[in-house]
């Protein structure tokens, strides 16, 4: 909950004329809550640039260059995701900085686009890439990450690309409060968000006659529209999902006002 600057003015000063410290007390605590989240999206962001920087090294190897054949690596959802993540906290720590520069009124843009981007987008696909890859991981590896990789790939970096994605994701949810956009303007967005990737995965598919994923293989052109198809409604379903979670942590606070008629 923001304090508000009356609750300072109106408060009765000492003979000394200064105000008494408990007044302080919760400007101390929103200063203090502000450089923790600077610091920790800080963190999270060099973790991620660390991660890009480190996958893009592989290709010189000449075991894992065969994989990032046909499309490069960014054919790949996971590693999108990752570059994806690390705009996003990049974006969320510029704004921290801004903030304490310049205040929030100045920085309204940035905010904005910030929620933008987390709510559409950074949310939705880092908890549909951990879903989905553990699913399919767990029902069959060879469909999503075949065993050889395992010779190819630490265990380490398959858990940094799919599953401490999550955990990040989430902290940010509890973290601040996001202002979401309207329903149909936050679908829309993952929608052609959506559209992008598939349109880029037939591509190379058409390009080289081969598919980004072995499950796609495995599917009939009906199978993969049902597949994609459902993928979406998966994601939407996410995408609502965080904003159910962003309503229970922080209320109607940062909710969308309607328009009056």
């Amino acid at each position: 909950m923001p304090y508000s600057t009356s609750a300072v003015t109106h408060t009765r000063k000492d003979a000394r004329g200064k105000l008494p410290e408990s007044s302080m007390a919760p400007w101390s605590e929103l200063a203090m809550t502000r450089t923790c989240t600077c610091i920790y999206h800080f963190l999270v962001l060099s973790w991620y640039i660390f991660l890009n920087y480190y996958i893009s090294q592989q290709g010189g190897d000449q075991q894992k260059s065969k994989i990032f054949l046909n499309g490069g690596h960014w054919k790949y959802l996971t590693f999108l995701n990752l570059l994806l993540q690390a705009i996003f906290f990049g974006v969320a720590c510029m704004e921290d900085v801004l903030k304490r520069i310049k205040g929030e009124k100045d920085i309204k843009f940035m905010t904005t686009f910030r929620d933008l981007l987390f709510t559409t987008l950074a949310f939705p696909i880092s908890t549909f890439v951990f879903l989905s890859f553990w699913i399919l991981f767990l029902y069959d590896r060879e469909l999503v990450y075949p065993k050889a990789l395992d010779g190819i790939f630490p265990v380490w970096l398959n858990h940094a690309m799919h599953t401490s994605i999550l955990p990040f994701s989430l902290v940010e949810v509890m973290l601040r409060p996001h202002c979401y956009p309207r329903k149909k303007k936050g679908l829309t967005v993952l929608a052609g968000a959506s559209i992008m990737y598939i349109t880029r995965v037939l591509w190379i598919y058409s390009d080289t006659g081969t598919w980004v994923y072995p499950v796609f293989a495995k599917l009939s052109p009906v199978g993969l529209t049902a597949f994609f198809s459902l993928s979406y409604i998966f994601s939407a379903g996410i995408y609502l999902l965080g904003e159910k979670l962003n309503h229970w942590k922080w209320g109607d606070a940062m909710q969308p006002r309607k328009k009056r008629k």
